[in-house]
């Protein structure tokens, strides 16, 4: 297995800060509060030339550093978002990984390692068709597809972008404040509060969906390039945008910009159960501050929010010494800490293709369980030999 040298080592990590300079962090926080598709728009409100914004984002894109999309507001499309812990039998990991995709429902889908020594997914259920979801699960797990699995049902997520008051822009190092976080958390002793009812707007059909659909793959997408996919005209398509975006079924921009180096970073998932619902609402305006917080989302029906956490290795320690401090003094009652392997990361968007004017979202547990039993049938009694990524193209690939 071949490895890379300490001078490519440094040269990425100096690659990925270097970039974080005055100008391209106005433009990213300028991106996250008025949304990334207009330039002009960005230039203005953050008082920069139309140029430099221009020139930058392009070649914040091109090296793969700057990636933009939309969550869409699953609720008001009907959808209700499912997480997943899988844990697979020993040497049936791909035929666990087969089971779950059969819904077809499934949103992203990687290898994590710690409490889940298996796969971690998310899914876009009908909302119609929660239980139907549950009930397939247990049957993958009674027909020995799997070991066992988690399942928790969330509410609409939350992206931030990386907190620059911690990053300095001299010495291009980020600071991290434990003993201020800590502070900060420790004071989430708020009353439960009356959860507010969702707003589940209908209105919209597989027009609209294709909108939606184009913009979580890429939220800079022209509404150009959509209105030819719709056979539309571009003033029918930008009408259909707006409507879209003043009903908020645009729930969240992401903007996606790498704070750290991948070659000493971790990705994980965090689920943080708190004592009362006061409690959670607190840290959660805390959690939306931190720099290695990409994003978060409550667990329906639990006093817990589950989070993507993305921090240099080095830090790792002190955020498990953080959640420790914090159940010692019963802000928290327990927490799930697991490892994401981010070169195993698929993504996909929601099943807009299973929409349909007249009848809805289409859910069939009968056609799935019969796929289900298909692929039983037919999974060979050895999996395929692995495939060893070396380490080289394991880092380029993050």
């Amino acid at each position: 297995m071949s490895t890379i040298t300490p001078d490519e080592y440094f040269e990425r990590i100096h690659r990925i800060v270097s970039l974080l300079d005055d100008e391209n962090t106005r433009i990213i926080r300028t991106m996250k509060q008025h949304g990334p598709r207009n330039i002009l728009n960005i230039a203005r409100e953050s008082k920069l030339p139309y140029t430099t914004v221009y020139s930058r984002v392009v070649k914040l894109e091109s090296m793969g550093v700057l990636r933009t999309w939309i969550h869409p507001h699953y609720s008001k499309l009907g959808l209700a978002r499912a997480m997943v812990y899988a844990t697979p039998f020993a040497g049936k990991e791909l035929l666990a990984k087969e089971a779950l995709r059969i819904p077809g429902y499934w949103l992203r889908f990687a290898r994590c390692i710690g409490d889940c020594n298996g796969y971690y997914s998310q899914h876009g259920i009908p909302m119609s068709h929660q239980r139907d979801f549950e009930m397939y699960l247990e049957q993958v797990r009674e027909r020995g597809a799997l070991r066992n699995f988690q399942l928790f049902w969330l509410g609409e997520p939350r992206t931030t972008i990386p907190n620059f008051e911690y990053y300095d822009m001299k010495s291009k190092t980020w600071r991290f404040d434990w003993n201020q976080w800590l502070e900060l958390l420790s004071k989430s002793r708020g009353i439960t509060r009356a959860r507010e009812p969702s707003k589940n707007e209908g209105g919209f059909d597989a027009k609209d969906l294709i909108i939606l659909k184009e913009l979580s793959k890429n939220a800079r997408t022209t509404l150009a390039d959509i209105s030819k996919l719709l056979s539309m005209t571009l003033p029918a398509t930008k009408y259909r945008f707006d409507d879209l975006a003043e009903r908020g079924f645009i729930q969240d921009y992401v903007i996606d910009i790498l704070p750290f180096a991948p070659d000493i970073s971790q990705l994980s998932e965090l689920r943080l159960d708190f004592r009362n619902e006061g409690s959670l609402k607190e840290a959660r305006e805390v959690l939306s501050t931190l720099p290695f917080v990409l994003n978060f989302s409550p667990i329906n029906g639990l006093n817990s929010l589950t989070s993507r956490i993305y921090i240099p290795r080095s830090e790792i320690r002190n955020l498990m010494a953080l959640i420790s401090h914090l159940a010692r003094d019963g802000i928290l009652t327990g927490y799930h800490y697991s490892e994401i392997d981010p070169t195993t990361i698929q993504t996909q968007t929601f099943a807009y293709k299973y929409y349909d004017d007249k009848t809805g979202w289409r859910y069939d547990n009968r056609a799935y369980l019969g796929s289900l039993d298909n692929l039983l049938s037919t999974w060979p009694k050895t999996e395929s030999p692995p495939t060893f990524l070396e380490a080289s193209a394991a880092i380029a690939s993050q």
